[in-house]
């Protein structure tokens, strides 16, 4: 917006991590359970029970720390947070805020295919809290504590996102790492990856940041991107009435494009943090540290930017096969092949073989497609063995069944048709038969050569082949004219 004021963003996202049990006790970490199934004395709070640290929630922070460059703190602690609220049964939480396990990072991220960078504050472990459920009906409302105890990392950023899409570009990247790194499911829709937004604006040029808002329990990626341009709007026109913004926690309904107020923000003071006294402060050795770092993948931002200078794929292309890692080995193994480029491998795997998956909702993994045999369909279409269309029909048939590209094209009887005198047959024939189309010709409506050469592809059962085909047929239609 060019009204003389900037947008200042920071985020504050917390993810559910894919441990098989919670944070502090022995219950399943599962979504979908009937409510109040996976609860225990611990993850209600219930009098003298005592919590234990899951060792592997630590292992799977210190991962997502050592993927965004962070410095790994070799002793850490958990402090109690408080606050009071019908989903928090113990009227706190177990988190951390004097020593997180992870401080000062930086995200690289892309905007546009070009790259941004987004400082890192921390990252900390923490407990979720159980889950509200309001009846409009009744009027009344209900409590789930199956997410209590449930094991989160909070990743807070510095506020150095200038817009919507900056934000949401940098959400969807952390995203996409915490998929590479296997430490979550990043499910959207079930709650285990949701951010809250901290929202302010300033007059340009100026250092100092304006008064911020927070939004909310923020849980898909175009709802971040609305709520931060709802909001920006929203504290502009105060500020232009001469009104001055209120530093308040607000709920975003995403349904409405609007937001309500929560409560004053409050202060880290108004949280009453102390060390947990019943969890002792913890270690993480360096060899630990070193052995983590050596399972750290390529990161998909740095993947994206290769896959566009190696392959030379679009930047939205390149995005798409880095950010789901299935697809980002398959691409990679079919490459290494040698066999087809790059480019056209990339446009069946975003295209068509995606699109089968998505109608069956089934992964990559659960076909019996393979690198080897889609380098072999692309091989058949590039060399005219089949059409494009016709190699649809195969890869459908390969997708699901254990059989070569050859085997499959034979069964199906798809096998191109290049043969001159056969094809020159076949030609003659439909030029008897549609002789309206031929007098367009003759009178010079050109599109009247693209309507008889579909008729010779449908004619010939799709077998045809349309380069030789559609050669044939105009010298044949050149002849007549003579």
């Amino acid at each position: 917006m060019s009204d003389g004021y900037e947008t200042v963003i920071g985020l504050e996202i917390h993810a559910e991590l894919s441990t098989e049990s919670k944070i502090f006790c022995g219950c399943q970490n599962a979504f979908g359970a009937a409510p109040n199934t996976l609860c225990c004395p611990v993850c209600t709070g219930l009098p003298g029970a005592l919590p234990v640290l899951n060792a592997q929630v630590v292992e799977y922070a210190v991962k997502m720390g050592l993927a965004l460059g962070c410095h790994i703190n070799t002793l850490s602690w958990m402090d109690r947070k408080h606050y009071f609220y019908p989903d928090l049964p113990k009227a706190y939480q177990i988190s951390q805020n004097d020593r997180p396990l992870c401080e000062t990072g930086q995200l690289q991220y892309l905007v546009g295919g070009q790259p941004r960078h987004l400082g890192i504050t921390r990252i900390h472990i923490e407990e979720d809290a159980g889950k509200l459920l309001h009846d409009a009906a009744t009027d009344t409302t209900l409590i789930d504590y199956n997410r209590c105890g449930v094991p989160l990392i909070e990743i807070v950023t510095e506020p150095d996102l200038r817009s919507a899409d900056e934000a949401k570009a940098a959400m969807e990247e952390i995203t996409r790492i915490l998929l590479a790194l296997g430490i979550s499911d990043a499910r959207m829709q079930e709650g285990s990856i949701r951010a809250d937004v901290n929202v302010s604006v300033r007059p340009k040029g100026q250092a100092a940041y304006g008064v911020r808002n927070e939004l909310k329990n923020i849980n898909s990626f175009g709802a971040v991107h609305r709520a931060i341009v709802h909001e920006a709007a929203r504290q502009r026109q105060i500020l232009a009435k001469g009104g001055v913004i209120g530093q308040e926690t607000r709920r975003w309904n995403d349904l409405e494009k609007t937001s309500v107020v929560l409560r004053t923000k409050e202060e880290t003071h108004d949280y009453r943090f102390f060390p947990e006294p019943d969890l002792p402060p913890f270690e993480v050795p360096e060899k630990t540290i070193m052995a983590l770092s050596a399972q750290i993948p390529e990161l998909p931002a740095t993947k994206t930017l290769r896959y566009q200078q190696a392959y030379a794929l679009p930047p939205d292309d390149a995005l798409l096969l880095a950010g789901r890692k299935p697809f980002a080995d398959f691409f990679e193994a079919a490459v290494a092949l040698r066999k087809a480029a790059p480019r056209q491998l990339a446009n069946w795997l975003l295209g068509d073989v995606s699109k089968l998956l998505n109608e069956h909702r089934a992964e990559l993994g659960d076909t019996r497609l393979t690198p080897d045999k889609l380098v072999t369909l692309v091989e058949a279409i590039d060399a005219g063995t089949i059409s494009g269309t016709a190699g649809k029909q195969v890869l459908e048939h390969i997708i699901s069944k254990d059989t070569s590209v050859e085997t499959a094209i034979e069964m199906l009887g798809l096998k191109q048709v290049s043969d001159a005198e056969t094809l020159n047959t076949l030609v003659n024939s439909v030029i008897r038969e549609n002789p309206a189309a031929v007098a367009d010709w003759r009178a010079g409506k050109k599109q009247a050569q693209g309507f008889l050469l579909g008729r010779c592809i449908k004619a010939s059962g799709g077998r045809a082949n349309p380069q030789v085909t559609a050669s044939l047929l105009r010298q044949v239609l050149d002849d007549i004219c003579e």
